[in-house]
């Protein structure tokens, strides 16, 4: 029966040192190559292009949070597009109703989220 986990463990032992060889490799070649010399631009903060001009522990606006989720929501709803599409063929009529009908409600999502200004940046 264990000789059946034989191959994952082979997968596992060669992916690691596969996984450690590169990491090494890049390391090496980092500090070869004079990428490891850290001065005062590589040490500053980075932020959108300027430098900071308040507390990183600052409060975000909460619409930029929804923003981001409706994004998220969106383009993962939409994610199921393409598996229907590539099987409309062979689910007929009925699985092109039930898109419609989730397109349907996606689309009215949509509208309610503009209308309540979700999606105003101000």
């Amino acid at each position: 029966m264990l000789e059946n986990y034989f191959p994952i463990l082979v997968f596992l032992v060669i992916g690691t040192v596969i996984g450690a060889m590169l990491i090494g490799l890049g390391l090496a070649l980092g500090k070869l190559m004079g990428h490891d010399r850290p001065d005062s631009e590589k040490l500053s903060p980075y932020e959108c292009g300027f430098e900071a001009f308040e507390d990183a522990r600052m409060k975000f606006d909460v619409r930029y949070y929804l923003v981001a989720i409706l994004f998220i929501i969106f383009d993962l709803e939409i994610a199921f597009l393409f598996p229907w599409a590539v099987a409309l063929g062979d689910i007929g009529m009925a699985g092109f109703w039930a898109m419609m009908i989730f397109l349907g409600v996606l689309v009215i999502g949509f509208i309610y989220e503009w209308r309540k200004g979700a999606l105003d940046w101000e």
